[in-house]
Formats: C-alpha cells, structure tokens, sequence
C-alpha cells in the first residue's frame, strides 16, 4: 500500500517509480558490499588475536567468493521465481545472521563455515544479479546509465565503510566493526520491506522508457524446474564464444579487483610500513574515482561500442597493477596507482552488462550474467587464495599482482573477439513447461 500511493504521487510529478527501485536496489548492493569488503580490514587483527596463517585466513575468503560467484545463476533463477523482495530480504537476513554469529568464533573452521559458506551464499543471493535484473526489467530507457550507478555502489561501500571500519577495528575491536555491518543490514531490510517490488506491472506501470506495460511471463514449471534452468541455460550457453569470452574476461575481473586489491591490499601496504587506516584510506580514494569512473561507464556503454570500452578498461587496470610495486608505497606513488585502477574497478559491469543483453536478449540477460559473474568470483577466489599463498610462502604479495596485471593485457586483447568470430547462436530461452517435459 506505501510503495503504491508513493508511485501515485511520483507519477504525478512526472517521476518514474523505477528510480525509487534504482535506489532501494542501491542500497541493498551497498550493504552487500560492506560484508564482502569488511575481511579486507580484519586479516591482520585475526592473525593477532587467533595466530590464524594468512592462507587459512586467505581459504575462507576464497570459498566466500566462490559460493559469491556459483550462486549467481541461481540467483537469477530464485529472482524470476519468488521475486525481487523476497530473494534480497533472504539474502541479508543470511548475511547479517553469519556476521552476528562470527563475533563468538574461536575455530578456523568457524570461520570458514560462517564468512565463507553463510556469508557466502548470502552475499551471492544479490551480487550483481541483482543490479543486472533491477536495470533489464524497470529501464528500457537509460539501462546502461542505471546499470553504472549500481555496480558504484561497490565502490560506494568501499568509500563509506573500509576507512571506517579500519578505524572502528584499531580502536575497539574487529568485533564492534562487523556489529555495525550487521546494523547496517537491518536498517536496509527495512527500506526492502516498504519500497521494493518484482516488476513495473506489479504497479500498473511500464519500464521507464517504455509506453506500453510488459505483463511477467509465465511459470508453469515446478521447484525443479526452477533448479534446472541455470543448468540447461548454461549448456546452451556452452555453444557461444562470445558466453566464453565474457566469462573469462570476468574471471580475469575478479582476479584483479575484490579477489586481490580488495581483500589483500591492506595487508600488502602492511607489509611495506603503512599503518592499515592508511591503506584504507587508499581504497576510499579508489572508491571516489570508481565512483565516477563506473556511472561514466554506464553513461558511455549507452552510446558506444562495449568491446572497446572493455579493451580500454582492462588495459587501464593492468598497466596500474603493474606499476604499484615501483609507487614505492609512498603516498605520491599510491595515489597515482588509486586514481587509475580506481577509474576502472567496476567500470567494466555495464558493457559486460549491455554484450549479454544484446547477444542473449532482454528476459534472459540475468540469467546469462548471472554464470558470466560467476566467472568474476571464481577468477575472485583463485586471486584471494593465490595471494594468500605466496605471501604466506614467498613473503611477498608482489608475483600475484604482477600476474594479475598480465591477465588483464590478456583480457583486453581477447575480448575485441566479440563479433569477428563466428558465433554460434545461443538458443531460445525455453519455457518452463517445455524445461519439465524434456
């Protein structure tokens, strides 16, 4: 009844009820984003106060971040099934129950049990699944705009959250700094309750750019069904080079942002002499630039070709890992680093975004994102893990950060691929009626 009177009284002044969306969904990824981020402060604390190794540490991330990336398809899936609303209040309930019951752990495998599997499939309930849905459902007009403003909200939770909860770590604890994450969640979950809603037809309303209104398709099929879908999307996705370019190029995303920079570049900065509020700080630096670089992106991804964005992004990050070992850590050097990787961070999920909704079409785009993200998180976990690896045995995070600025060069190479190879078409979403009888 609220979310229907304020949609009344927006369209009276001529404001479309999918910006409120826009907004709620905003947040919800902004929350999400301070869960996935916070580990990135709380490495050195735990190693102090459990004698954890940064490998065991680095295990339980990597297994976060790959149950971050597998549930994405699935996402979807639960998305197109029980809604919007009901998939995201799940969602943080998840995460805020993980991050409340990790204040009492004591045990490695506690920890690998509540931040890596609960918070993990928490967090890939929402994900950027849930950003790639809000946009290919409520805009018709605008998406690629939308689309950058809400994978900003990753760097908005790095902008808002990381310096903060550095300084709430050194002052009162790491325990403190995820009880204001988790209060965080609960305050969202409200705003989940009053404004969101599945679709521009359940309020009456077209997408926004659109004059006639969409009615939802039809669900015959069964929980099983359900289940399946991302199975059998995936194996007729396995068919497309441009599905297995997208995929790989995300694998290499991940392996160079929140995989790497955002879980270990605290630690590393750590390691040459600067105080973790510090490092953070950097991040938040990234964030600001991100920020700008990601809703520049939507905003160019709209009027563009995406395979030459995405060439100029990934060369961009790859040259900046590249260069941060010789910034000597100093601040002149590390700003210079946070101002280029930062440009880029998420700049790349808008045309990765806009390539999927035109190669694969429209109703099946979240889906299809949702395995292309997977990708991101496995690339995620392998760089979360890796980096744990060698410092733990080398001493060093430096060959993980060279190794990833090389795949990025990779990756900008193989993605002008798109569209000069012939590609095999993806087939026709079937329905679910059609899904149960085969």
């Amino acid at each position: 009844m609220f979310s229907t009177s304020l949609a009344a009284a927006l369209q009276r002044r001529n404001i479309h009820y999918a910006w409120v969306i826009a907004a709620v969904t905003f947040l919800t990824m902004l929350a999400t984003a301070g869960a996935v981020g916070a580990p990135g402060v709380l490495i050195g604390p735990l190693e102090k106060e459990f004698g954890w190794e940064n490998s065991q540490i680095s295990t339980a991330l990597a297994v976060r971040l790959v149950l971050f990336g597998l549930m994405g398809p699935f996402a979807a899936a639960f998305m197109n099934r029980f809604g919007l609303q009901r998939v995201a209040l799940t969602a943080l309930t998840i995460i805020c129950t993980g991050m409340l019951t990790s204040l009492f752990m004591t045990q490695i495998w506690q920890l690998i049990m509540l931040w890596g599997v609960v918070i993990g499939f928490g967090t890939g309930l929402t994900a950027m699944v849930l950003g790639a849905t809000v946009a290919t459902r409520w805009f018709s007009a605008r998406r690629g705009l939308v689309m950058g403003m809400l994978s900003a909200s990753t760097a908005t939770g790095q902008l808002v959250f990381l310096p903060m909860l550095a300084s709430v770590t050194e002052h009162y604890g790491w325990r403190t700094a995820l009880s204001i994450v988790a209060a965080m969640m609960i305050a969202v979950i409200v705003a989940l309750i009053l404004f969101m809603r599945d679709r521009p037809s359940d309020m009456g309303l077209p997408a926004y750019g659109d004059k006639e209104i969409t009615p939802p398709p039809q669900s015959t099929g069964g929980l099983g069904t359900m289940m399946l879908t991302p199975l059998t999307t995936l194996r007729d996705l396995s068919k497309s080079w441009t599905f297995w370019v997208l995929f790989g190029t995300f694998f290499v995303c991940g392996a160079s942002t929140n995989g790497l920079v955002q879980m270990h570049f605290v630690s590393l900065c750590g390691d040459f002499g600067l105080a973790a509020t510090a490092a953070a700080g950097m991040l938040a630096m990234m964030g600001i630039f991100d920020f700008i670089g990601t809703i520049g992106s939507g905003w160019l991804s709209d009027r563009y070709d995406s395979r030459w964005l995405l060439f100029m992004y990934y060369g961009l990050r790859g040259l900046s890992l590249i260069f941060l070992p010789y910034t000597n850590f100093s601040f002149y050097g590390l700003s210079i680093f946070a101002v280029f990787y930062g440009l880029d961070w998420v700049a790349t999920v808008p045309p990765t975004v806009k390539l999927t909704t035109q190669h694969f079409g429209r109703e099946r785009t979240n889906l299809v994102f949702g395995w292309v993200f997977t990708g991101h998180q496995l690339g995620a976990a392998c760089a979360a893990y890796g980096a744990g690896f060698t410092r733990t045995t080398y001493d060093t995070y430096l060959p993980a950060f060279f190794a990833s600025g090389l795949l990025c060069i990779f990756a900008a190479a193989i993605v002008l691929t798109i569209g000069r190879m012939r590609r095999v078409p993806a087939q026709q979403p079937r329905t679910e009626t059609a899904a149960a009888a085969a």
